[in-house]
């Protein structure tokens, strides 16, 4: 069925829309069209659309204002990103049409990440869609962020279902798009890999290996009871775990630790292999 949504709209109003997406494919306007085409069918405070090129991150669209946008997109391009749901929904290769809530791990409104991220911003719900542009390489996606801030409610499941009832053909139209447009300008693969092996590395000169482990889960959003089951060992260990690496990495809060992270991943040298705390906490002394 085209779900209720639609059904208001007459197939003469939807097509006359439509169109201009069509008619832009390929050309600069066309994320504007597109974006425009979606505000007219339900309403949308925020969008932002990324394209992760090799796992990379390069922002295609965004029409935040110009006082919320270079912090908080510079503090996600520069590495925040490794902990975004959805990049990591990309990652395990979940496609089509996504609500934020479904993908974030337990916790993570909770978590440093989310606060930085969503709170400044004024951002209450997400929804959007993760589309693969090409199969012959794994790394290239698209992901189409929709917001809501505080001026309307969440998204309701109408809505959810109008927009799902639509990835199949905004998936066709982003591929066409994609395959029209040159991205050989995209040199970001070293630095993502870089940024990758730093997380997985993260802490790992200080601490030990089940520390470091779930360190890195606290980054990711994960609450002490999600770690728990995730690594079959009581939420009493987990958080003593975090105690002893807290005081090895001589932060006070969830919220130093992720600076920390933040910090240590952007004034790492591109040369430098491992632990990206290694370098940074000798530095710091």
């Amino acid at each position: 069925g085209m779900g209720a949504g639609l059904m208001a709209i007459s197939i003469a109003e939807y097509s006359k829309r439509l169109a201009p997406v069509v008619s832009s494919i390929g050309q600069n306007s066309f994320f504007d069209q597109l974006m425009a085409f979606l505000k007219k069918l339900t309403p949308i405070d925020n969008a932002v659309i990324l394209y992760y090129h090799q796992q990379q991150p390069t922002l295609s669209y965004n029409d935040l204002p110009p006082a919320n946008r270079p912090t908080h997109i510079d503090f996600f391009l520069k590495g925040a990103y490794l902990l975004d749901p959805c990049y990591r929904a990309a990652q395990g290769g979940h496609e089509g049409f996504y609500r934020l809530d479904e993908l974030a791990p337990v916790g993570f409104r909770k978590s440093e990440y989310y606060k930085n991220y969503f709170r400044h911003t004024g951002l209450i719900d997400e929804c959007g869609y993760l589309f693969r542009l090409n199969a012959q390489v794994p790394g290239d996606w698209l992901n189409i962020s929709l917001c809501r801030d505080e001026h309307h409610p969440r998204f309701s499941l109408s809505q959810q279902r109008l927009l799902q009832d639509i990835a199949t053909l905004l998936r066709s139209l982003c591929q066409q798009h994609w395959q029209r447009t040159d991205h050989s300008q995209h040199q970001g693969d070293d630095l993502h890999r870089h940024l990758s092996a730093a997380l997985s590395h993260f802490g790992t000169s200080v601490l030990t290996e089940r520390e470091a482990q779930i360190i890195q889960l606290f980054l990711h959003g994960h609450s002490t009871k999600s770690i728990a089951q995730k690594l079959s060992i009581s939420p009493e260990t987990v958080k003593l775990h975090r105690k002893h690496s807290y005081a090895k990495l001589d932060v006070a809060s969830q919220a130093e630790l992720f600076y920390l992270f933040i910090d240590a991943l952007s004034s790492m040298p591109s040369t430098s292999e491992g632990d990206p705390l290694a370098g940074y906490l000798s530095r710091r002394k």
